[in-house]
């Protein structure tokens, strides 16, 4: 069945009680979200801590499996020498920072952002895909979608796409449901030959900062998605089989509701957490300062030679500092290989809480 252009749809279909009811109440979560970020001074710490916990979920989503432990000690500059896993998630990182600062720069979400942020992550120029072939097969072999195959059929419907996502008065409803349709449309269209579900989770996110719901990328729907990944493929497939375009939204709407309510929470944490270490080395450590916080904050495991670039301090100071802190318990130190790494613990609980399950049932 060909792709039928998203302003081809009519808007009150998506005026139904479920939906405005799930729309109220994940708007106001997401609200909740923007003005608790909000409340951090440097929300760096949350781009960077929070975008590697997105982009490990959203890689996982694709079979690419890696451990907290291998991506903070890769973090930062590490890339040639980390892990395969490793490495591509910290690719989705760098596509995510590539394209909030486009977002950023421009107020647009364009199609050639979107292929710049696809190359960014498979770290290729291929662009769109120009040959035929291209089938979405489940977990048997068998092929459930065959997105459109014809190169000039792609451009026009992403250049279409492209209209919806940045013209507001082309389709009138809510930008939430508006993400939910974009995000099928572009699964849907498939555009590239591969990191099209990165991509799109990169793109739901960036369309909520153009929208101005949020201030920072830290909506992060892909450990929802995984978590109910049968669903998630079975509902993209539904709209298109049978036109459930209502399912599909209410399920991403539940989706951004309970992925900004864990967010809400994590973010709490993380602010508690570093107020807490600001106010104890601060009365028990001569050395305090607002670049050490940070940097404690920024790397949940930091090294002596971030703390030398961050601090301007030299190598002796840097392992001073650090080996200080793991004397009085605020980091715990590793030593890997040649290197040593020391762990913010009061950071790499709150981010590696949530795959402990008695975490999750508290």
């Amino acid at each position: 069945m060909p792709i039928r252009p998203l302003d081809q749809l009519h808007p009150e279909r998506f005026d139904t009680a479920p939906i405005l009811r799930k729309l109220a109440s994940s708007s106001r979560k997401l609200a909740e979200l923007k003005g608790v970020v909000a409340s951090i001074p440097n929300q760096g710490i949350l781009i960077n801590t929070l975008g590697l916990q997105e982009a490990k979920d959203s890689s996982e989503i694709e079979n690419i499996v890696t451990t907290h432990d291998e991506l903070f000690k890769e973090d930062r500059g590490s890339e040639t020498q980390a892990a395969p896993a490793a490495k591509e998630v910290l690719r989705y990182r760098q596509a995510l920072h590539t394209g909030f600062r486009l977002v950023k720069d421009t107020g647009l979400l364009t199609v050639n952002h979107i292929i710049e942020i696809q190359s960014e992550l498979e770290r290729n120029s291929a662009g769109f895909r120009k040959l035929p072939g291209t089938a979405l097969k489940d977990g048997a072999g068998r092929t459930v979608y065959t997105p459109p195959q014809d190169p000039d059929v792609i451009l026009k419907l992403m250049r279409q796409l492209e209209q919806v996502i940045n013209m507001p008065d082309m389709f009138a409803v809510d930008p939430l449901i508006k993400m939910a349709l974009i995000h099928h449309q572009f699964e849907s269209i498939h555009p590239f030959y591969d990191g099209n579900g990165r991509t799109g989770r990169i793109v739901n996110v960036l369309y909520l900062v153009k929208e101005g719901l949020l201030d920072i990328p830290v909506l992060y729907l892909s450990r929802h998605i995984m978590r109910t990944k049968a669903t998630y493929y079975h509902l993209l497939q539904a709209v298109r089989d049978a036109d459930r375009w209502e399912d599909w939204v209410l399920y991403m709407l539940d989706a951004v509701e309970q992925t900004a309510g864990q967010a809400v929470h994590t973010v709490i944490a993380i602010r508690a957490a570093l107020m807490d270490y600001k106010h104890r080395i601060r009365n028990q450590h001569k050395f305090y300062s607002q670049d050490l916080i940070n940097n404690l904050f920024m790397h949940p495991y930091t090294k002596i030679e971030f703390v030398q670039q961050d601090l301007q301090v030299s190598r002796l100071t840097a392992t001073r500092y650090l080996d200080t802190l793991a004397d009085t318990g605020f980091v715990q130190k590793q030593k890997v290989g040649r290197s040593n790494y020391y762990m913010n613990l009061a950071l790499t609980r709150i981010l590696m809480e949530p795959d402990d399950p008695m975490a999750q049932a508290r």
